[in-house]
C-alpha cells in the first residue's frame, strides 16, 4: 500500500474509549464470585466480536475498505490462533485445581499481562520490518515452522500433563515460598494466616518462613503468562504478516485477546467438537508464510510481480476456518481419540 494509516488521534481515541468502557463493563458485571455459565460466556464472546466488527466498519467508512479488511483479517487470524492456546489453559487450570469463577479471575490478570506483552512484541516486530526486506523471509520461516508444528503435532507427546511441575513454577517457588492451599481468590497470603492454618492442619507444611506466601492461584497465573508469551512469538509475526500498520495490528490483537476470557469457557465446553480446527489454523499459517515470502520476493527480486490483496487474504482466512469447522461437524473424531484428548485433564482433576 502506498498510503499509510499512521496514528490518527480520532481513531486512537475511539479505540481506547471503546476498549476501556467494555473492560470496565465486563469487570463490573463479573465482580461477584459466581461461576461463569455457558450462555453468559457465549453472550460476552458475541459482544466482543460485535465490537471488533463495529471497529471494522468505522475503519471502512472513515479510512478505507482496504485498511478495514486488513484489520479484520488480522483479528480473525489472531482469534483463530488463540484457540490452540486456550486449550493449553484448560490443562493448566486442571493442574492447579482452579475452577469456575477463580478461572475468570486468573484470566483477567493473565489477559492484562498479554495486552502489555503484545504491545512490546508488536512494536519490536513492526520495527524489524523497517530494517531490511530480508526480515520478511525470516518471519515467513517462523510462521511456517509454527504451522508445521501444529500440523504434525511436534511436542504433543512431550507436553507436560501436570503443569504444577512446569519450569516457571519451579522458578517461582525459589523466589516465593508456596502455601499449598487455595485461599479464596488471593494470589498471596500473609505469614500470620499461614501460621494459623499450619497449626489447625498438621498436613500443611511450607518450605521456609517468609512475610508472604504464594498460593496455587499465583502459580497458575505465572504458567498462563509464560504460555502466552511463548504463544506471542508465533502469533504476532503471523498478524504482522497481514499488515505492517502498527495501529491495525495492535487493535486487531487487542480486540481478539480481550474476548478470550469469555471464549475460553465456550471452547472448554466445545473443544471435543472442533477436532479439525487446528488443521485449518495450520493451513492458514502456511498461507501467511507464503504471502510473506511472496511480498519479500517482489520487493527484492521484483518477481513474480503479483500480490495477494487484503480482500483476497480475508476471504481465504474466513474460507479456511469455515472448512475446518464444517469438517469437524461432518467428520467428528473417534470416541477413543476424544477420550485420549480429555484424559490428561480428568487425571489432573
Amino acid at each position: 500500500m502506498e498510503q499509510h494509516l499512521g496514528f490518527p488521534l480520532e481513531t486512537i481515541a475511539i479505540f481506547v474509549a471503546v476498549v476501556a468502557f467494555s473492560v470496565w463493563l465486563d469487570l463490573r458485571l463479573h465482580k461477584d464470585s459466581e461461576d461463569i455459565s455457558i450462555p453468559n460466556a457465549v453472550a460476552w464472546s458475541l459482544f466482543w466480536i460485535c465490537l471488533a466488527i463495529g471497529f471494522y466498519f468505522y475503519l471502512k467508512i472513515h479510512h478505507s475498505p482496504e485498511f478495514a479488511d486488513l484489520f479484520l483479517a488480522g483479528y480473525i487470524l489472531e482469534k483463530s490462533l488463540s484457540v490452540d492456546n486456550l486449550m493449553v489453559f484448560v490443562a493448566i487450570f486442571a493442574s492447579f485445581g482452579i475452577k469456575g469463577a477463580l478461572q475468570h479471575r486468573v484470566l483477567y490478570f493473565g489477559i492484562l499481562g498479554a495486552v502489555i506483552f503484545r504491545m512490546l512484541f508488536i512494536a519490536f516486530g513492526t520495527s524489524l520490518f523497517g530494517l531490511s526486506t530480508w526480515i520478511e523471509f525470516v518471519f515467513a520461516a517462523i510462521v511456517a515452522w509454527t504451522g508445521w508444528k501444529m500440523l504434525s503435532g511436534v511436542g504433543e507427546n512431550d507436553e507436560i500433563a501436570d503443569y504444577s511441575d512446569h519450569w516457571s513454577v519451579r522458578v517461582t517457588q525459589k523466589l516465593v515460598p508456596i502455601f499449598p492451599r487455595l485461599h479464596g481468590g488471593q494470589f498471596l497470603v500473609s505469614h500470620g494466616h499461614v501460621q494459623t492454618m499450619v497449626q489447625q492442619d498438621s498436613s500443611i507444611s511450607v518450605a521456609r518462613e517468609a512475610a508472604v506466601y504464594a498460593t496455587p492461584m499465583l502459580l497458575c497465573l505465572v504458567c498462563i503468562e509464560v504460555s502466552d508469551i511463548i504463544f506471542a512469538f508465533d502469533s504476532v509475526p503471523a498478524v504482522i504478516a497481514v499488515t505492517r500498520e502498527p495501529l491495525l495490528v495492535y487493535s486487531a490483537v487487542i480486540f481478539a485477546i480481550l474476548g478470550l476470557r469469555s471464549l475460553y469457557f465456550v471452547l472448554a465446553a466445545a473443544q471435543q467438537y472442533l477436532v479439525h480446527l487446528d488443521k485449518a489454523v495450520a493451513a492458514l499459517l502456511f498461507f501467511i508464510a507464503f504471502k510473506l515470502a511472496l511480498q519479500a520476493s517482489n520487493h527484492i527480486f521484483h518477481w513474480p510481480g503479483w500480490e495477494i490483496s487484503a480482500n483476497l487474504s480475508l476471504m481465504i482466512i474466513l474460507g479456511t476456518l469455515a472448512v475446518g469447522v464444517i469438517a469437524s461437524l461432518l467428520f467428528p473424531g473417534a470416541p477413543e481419540e476424544e477420550t485420549e484428548r480429555e484424559a490428561p485433564v480428568k487425571k489432573a482433576d
